[in-house]
């Protein structure tokens, strides 16, 4: 007589977590605060450039120094590269994949639909698109510097954030980029909320508020280095 036995194979929890409507819901809710803290610091430190050359110079230099003696020079800096890649790599591939399994759940288009959502939420898509290449600008503009105009100076971030915003194109990629940040942050800072189970309907009118807050205060911090530099203000 044979005996049916039956092994109940069940995947991991974070493999089943991850196929889910949810659990990528929460890596992008997780991966965008990751996201939002480095900006918010990030943009303090480029706010530095207007205490003059040798205070932003400094501040680069200490970047590639936080640590030591304990962290050889810019491994903390990396171990942040490492982490911000990871999030902007969770983050992409979580939207797309959500993206994709809301088209398959509504094939149709609605007809007659009429546009309720805001502005930021439905620029979500192309805001996130608009930012993904930006940073690959930015990264190939004042970290390599293979697109930088009039030569890129290694060892002098001020002289090289100058000449970036000296031409016309620099300054327009960086604020459209900036604009749509700012959107981004305004409508994903809200969204990460409801996500991770903080909002409610008593504190729905506080997150947002939140949410407009930061975004404005990023994109304000942001657009306030290249009008600087287009106004002669840093120069």
């Amino acid at each position: 007589m044979a005996l049916d036995i039956r092994t109940d194979r069940r995947p991991p929890l974070p493999q089943t977590l991850w196929h889910s409507t949810v659990g990528k819901k929460t890596v992008m809710a997780v991966s965008g605060l990751i996201m939002l803290l480095y900006l918010v610091v990030h943009m303090l430190g480029n706010l530095k450039i207007f205490f003059g050359p040798g205070e932003f110079n400094h501040y680069a230099h200490w970047l590639r120094t936080v640590g030591a003696p304990f962290m050889h020079q810019e491994w903390t800096l990396w171990l942040v590269r490492v982490v911000l890649v990871a999030a902007v790599v969770a983050h992409a591939v979580s939207a797309y994949q959500l993206s994709r399994r809301g088209i398959r759940a509504r094939p149709d288009a609605y007809r007659h639909k009429k546009p309720r959502a805001s502005y930021a939420t439905r620029t979500m898509r192309w805001g996130g698109i608009i930012l993904g290449l930006f940073l690959v600008w930015h990264l190939l503009d004042l970290t390599t510097g293979t697109v930088h105009p009039d030569g890129f100076q290694p060892g002098h971030p001020y002289q090289n954030v100058v000449d970036t915003f000296s031409t016309w194109y620099g300054n327009v990629i960086y604020l459209v980029a900036m604009l749509a940040l700012g959107l981004h942050v305004r409508h994903g800072f809200w969204s990460a909320a409801q996500t991770l189970g903080v909002g409610s309907r008593r504190r729905d009118r506080v997150l947002k508020t939140t949410a407009n807050v930061l975004a404005l205060v990023l994109t304000v911090g942001f657009v306030a280095v290249p009008l600087a530099v287009m106004t002669g203000v840093v120069s």
